[in-house]
C-alpha cells in the first residue's frame, strides 16, 4: 500500500476549516469562493498533465455534482461559524456517510448479502450514535441546534450527490475531476449572486480562501490516484481520518476547545462515526 497516497486526501480535506479559520475576516461566503477559485486551478493543471478523455454529457453532469458539493461546503462554512468546527466536522461528516451507506445499500444494491446487510445496520447504528452524541453540547439552546442540525442534514445532500455520481457512470475519477471543480466554482458564483452578496467577489479574504480550495482539491486529485493504488476500500476507510484531523485541528489549532462531558461526547462520538465508516 501506498501511505503517503493513501492519508494525503485525509490531510487535504481534514485541512479545509482550520486554513480557512486562520483567515482573517473570512466569511462562508469568502470561503466558498475562494475554494471554488483554488479547485479549478488544481482542475487545471490536473487536466493538462493527465489528459483524461470527456464527453460533453458526462462533462455537464459532472458539473452538477460539483454544485452538489458547494451547496454541502457551504452547510459547513456557515456551521463552523455558527457552531465551531468541533460540533459540525463530526456531525457533517457522519451524515454523509449515512446517506452514502443507504444509498450504496438502497439504490446500487451494495447489500447484497445477509453479511453485508449485517455490517450495513450496524455501520449505520454507529454512525446515528456518533451524530447524536457529538451533536450534544452545552451552550446553545435546543431551537439553535436543532437549525444548525437542518441546515447539515439539508445541505448533506449535495455531498452525497456528488460522493455517489462516479457509482452513476462507467468514468474514471480523473475524467470527472476539472468538471466537478468547475462546478464547485459555479456552485459558489450561483450562490453569491443569488444571496447578494457580490461584495465577496472583491474581498482579499475570497483570494487568500484559494489556499482553501487548493488543499481540497489537492486531497480529491490523491483520492483518485488512491483509489488507483490502494483500492475502492482502503481508499476510503483512510480518507475518513479527515473528520479526525479537522476535529483536533479545530480543538488545538483554532481555539475550539471542549471541556469535561462536551469533550467525552465529542471523541466517543467521533469515535463511532469512524468505526461505522470502517465498517461499512
Amino acid at each position: 500500500m501506498n501511505w503517503i497516497i493513501a492519508f494525503l486526501p485525509a490531510v487535504g480535506w481534514g485541512l479545509i476549516p482550520i486554513i480557512s479559520g486562520k483567515i482573517p475576516s473570512s466569511r462562508p461566503l469568502n470561503e466558498i469562493y475562494g475554494t471554488g477559485i483554488g479547485a479549478v486551478i488544481i482542475g487545471i493543471i490536473f487536466t493538462i498533465i493527465a489528459r483524461p478523455k470527456m464527453s460533453i454529457g458526462i462533462f455537464l453532469l459532472a458539473m452538477i455534482s460539483g454544485i452538489g458539493w458547494a451547496v454541502g461546503q457551504i452547510g459547513q462554512f456557515i456551521s463552523f461559524t455558527n457552531i465551531g468546527v468541533t460540533k459540525t466536522m463530526p456531525i457533517s461528516a457522519g451524515l454523509q456517510l449515512i446517506g452514502s451507506c443507504l444509498i450504496g445499500g438502497l439504490i446500487f444494491h451494495e447489500w447484497n448479502s445477509p453479511k453485508a446487510i449485517f455490517l450495513g445496520i450496524l455501520a449505520l447504528v454507529l454512525m446515528v450514535v456518533g451524530v447524536f452524541l457529538t451533536s450534544m453540547s452545552k451552550g446553545y439552546n435546543e431551537s439553535s441546534q436543532l437549525k444548525d442540525f437542518l441546515l447539515l442534514l439539508f445541505t448533506s445532500i449535495g455531498f452525497w450527490i456528488y460522493a455517489t455520481f462516479p457509482k452513476t457512470v462507467k468514468v474514471s475519477g480523473k475524467d470527472l475531476f476539472l468538471p466537478q471543480m468547475i462546478g464547485i466554482l459555479l456552485g459558489a458564483i450561483i450562490y453569491l449572486v443569488f444571496s447578494k452578496k457580490t461584495a465577496a467577489f472583491k474581498e482579499k479574504a475570497s483570494y487568500w480562501n484559494i489556499l482553501t480550495g487548493f488543499s481540497f482539491s489537492i486531497g480529491a486529485c490523491a483520492y483518485i490516484f488512491s483509489v488507483e493504488e490502494n483500492g475502492v476500500a482502503s481508499a476510503f476507510i483512510y480518507s475518513q481520518i479527515a473528520v479526525v484531523i479537522a476535529t483536533l485541528g479545530g480543538m488545538y489549532i483554532l481555539g475550539d476547545k471542549k471541556h469535561g462531558k462536551d469533550l467525552v461526547l465529542t471523541l466517543v462520538g467521533l469515535a463511532l462515526i469512524v468505526a461505522g465508516s470502517f465498517i461499512s
